[in-house]
């Protein structure tokens, strides 16, 4: 996926993020797709993408480890 797809999107990381730029951002895309960047390149960098499927079974498997909360 190009920069361009990515215009407009909203990026979020975690609210327990503790602001020291090591973290993941992510974004759902219009298309039901979901892009995750790496906050230390502070927008510059790569993202890649997901379908919403994909991230469900990744968020859930977290959640089934016993990460959620953390």
């Amino acid at each position: 996926m190009n920069s361009a797809d990515l215009t407009g999107a909203i990026w979020r990381k975690s609210s327990r993020s503790n602001g020291d730029a090591n973290c993941v951002e992510v974004a759902f895309l219009d298309n039901g797709r979901v892009a995750l960047r790496d906050s230390k390149d502070q927008g510059n960098g790569q993202a890649f993408t997901v379908t919403s499927g994909k991230w469900a079974t990744f968020t859930g498997s977290l959640t089934d480890a016993g990460f959620a909360g953390l």
